[in-house]
């Protein structure tokens, strides 16, 4: 996959070679309010193949902290990617430059057309959805 990095962005790579997320470091240092968010310009590029999509995911040494991270990067986005950090905890959290804080994980996508329908095929589950199972 190719990527173009900004003046101060560090390049994505992974921390070990059979990993699947490619670590997002900051390019700078930054403070986080408890309970709020803020999005930390990457600086980093990434030029997603088409029929894929790069999703972002939380570092999970981060959310054992209460620092969690996700988003959706589309094959056609090249803008520099934005990292929205959301600290659910009742500390501030500061981001040193350097940082890992969050990672990007590239998924095969299906691309199938919508179609409206006045009804779904039934199924066993049918609408059964949230606690369902755990009965």
């Amino acid at each position: 996959m190719r990527f173009k990095l900004d003046e101060k962005a560090f390049s994505p790579e992974r921390a070990h070679p059979k990993d699947a997320g490619l670590d997002l470091r900051s390019p700078i240092s930054t403070w986080i309010e408890p309970n709020s968010h803020k999005m930390i310009d990457t600086g980093v590029h990434a030029e997603i193949p088409a029929g894929f999509v790069g999703l972002l995911t939380s570092k999970s040494g981060l959310m054992l902290k209460g620092i969690v991270s996700s988003g959706t990067i589309d094959s056609g986005y090249t803008g520099s990617i934005g990292a929205v950090l959301y600290n659910h905890s009742n500390e501030g959290y500061h981001v040193s430059r350097g940082d890992k804080i969050t990672q990007l994980v590239v998924f095969p996508i299906s691309l199938a057309k919508v179609e409206l329908v006045e009804e779904l095929e039934e199924t066993e589950r049918g609408d059964s959805g949230f606690g369902s199972t755990g009965k």
